[in-house]
């Protein structure tokens, strides 16, 4: 089974040595991090404060995790452009060159990420202070996509195009993958502002889903799939899911703090990054990235669609969110958080499982996940407003979205 789903043109026992250094590097610092920025917030006042509506957690929490989450990337993508520099990654003879529409060096790439995630996560960090509009955090969301496009992530149309004989002009490819990477940001980043709203909750499930991204960024590797891709991947799944497990510990039930927008925005940011690194050609990958990311994707769409279907405003929030009805429901938080990492955990059992078909059956398997997740959604009575409640009083939900 093993010889069916890794490649031999780079071994397993290479891939670790070559990228190892990066994951303990961005756990540490973002672990060390974390508390400190926690006294930052609490010098300045940058707090999250309960308001007994949306906002039912006990006492005042101090905001700015999601700085200690983007200074563990940037360690880690320090580290990861240094072993590049340096040579120390292998790569294996007869890879694929890159198949990103415009080829830029690795190191380049890594680091227009490494800018857009600070744009991403500085957005975040004014809406938490500031509380800005939302059009203002969709155009910060909009300038940190511009860094992908700038160093050539956007998906190969031309590609695409080939599975039905169809030629495409770089132009025409260019001028149609940008509204794409704009969408998969905005959605990837709000999806997971959105998913922000119980102790730990978004956090590990970001964990979850970037670690069945790593696993897939591996199998990748193993087939020698491409020179530039191959190592992007790998060094940003490694950097992200060390960081947000380096700050896990302290955002776990009862939270000493929490993400923020900045946070959620940048995580949303990363994870919308991985997906298009997964279209630099299309294939089984590019479909078992989106199932893999297929919570967030669930608990936006329930969301959005439950307040559409009742008339509510679709920006404001509610206790409208998959998380909030199992509450209402008599879960407690603890069990809530637990039964959302399951289900993470399931999207991406089935995501990765993806690779051991083809294109075609991939697309196939997306379609049945979906229906059967809608009906789920439909039969269990999350699109209505008034869930079933036990009466009790949540533990600390909160909402950021």
């Amino acid at each position: 089974m093993l010889a069916i789903i890794f490649g031999d043109k780079n071994p397993l026992a290479q891939i670790f040595r070559d990228y190892w250094p990066i994951f303990p590097i961005a756990f540490g610092v973002a672990f060390l991090a974390t508390p400190l920025c926690r006294k930052i917030a609490w010098r300045f006042g940058i707090l999250d404060i309960p308001d007994l509506d949306v906002k039912t957690h006990k006492e005042p929490t101090a905001y700015l995790g999601g700085v200690a989450i983007l200074i563990g990337v940037l360690a880690g993508l320090a580290v990861g452009i240094f072993l590049l520099a340096t040579d120390q990654i292998h790569c294996p003879p007869g890879a694929r060159k890159s198949y990103f529409v415009v080829n830029y060096p690795d190191w380049l790439i890594l680091l227009g990420v490494a800018c857009g995630a600070v744009i991403a996560c500085m957005v975040g960090i004014l809406d938490d202070i500031f509380d800005i509009k939302p059009r203002q955090k969709f155009l910060g969301q909009i300038i940190a996509a511009l860094f992908l496009i700038a160093v050539g992530v956007r998906p190969n149309l031309s590609h695409l195009f080939h599975y039905v004989h169809i030629e495409i002009p770089f132009l025409l490819d260019f001028i149609l993958g940008i509204p794409i990477v704009i969408f998969f940001i905005l959605g990837a980043t709000n999806s997971l502002n959105l998913l922000d709203g119980l102790d730990g909750l978004c956090a590990g499930v970001t964990a979850i889903i970037t670690t069945a991204f790593a696993l897939l960024a591996i199998i990748l590797a193993s087939w020698g799939y491409s020179t530039v891709g191959d190592p992007v991947r790998l060094i940003l799944c490694l950097a992200l899911v060390g960081s947000t497990l380096g700050f896990l510990p302290m955002n776990r039930h009862p939270a000493r703090i929490f993400m923020g927008d900045a946070g959620s925005m940048l995580l949303g940011f990363v994870l919308g990054t991985l997906m298009l690194l997964f279209s630099e050609t299309f294939g089984w990958w590019t479909v078992a990235g989106i199932i893999i990311f297929g919570l967030p994707i669930l608990d936006t769409a329930v969301a959005l669609v439950r307040r559409f279907v009742n008339k509510r405003p679709l920006f404001v929030s509610d206790r409208g969110h998959i998380y909030d009805q199992l509450m209402d429901r008599g879960n407690t938080l603890g069990t809530t958080v637990t039964l959302s990492y399951l289900l993470a955990g399931l999207y991406a059992l089935i995501g990765l499982a993806v690779c051991l078909t083809r294109f075609r059956y991939a697309v196939a398997v997306f379609i049945i996940v979906a229906v059967v997740s809608a009906l789920i959604v439909w039969r269990g009575g999350f699109l209505q407003v008034n869930s079933p409640s036990s009466g009790r009083i949540p533990e600390s939900p909160r909402k950021q979205d």
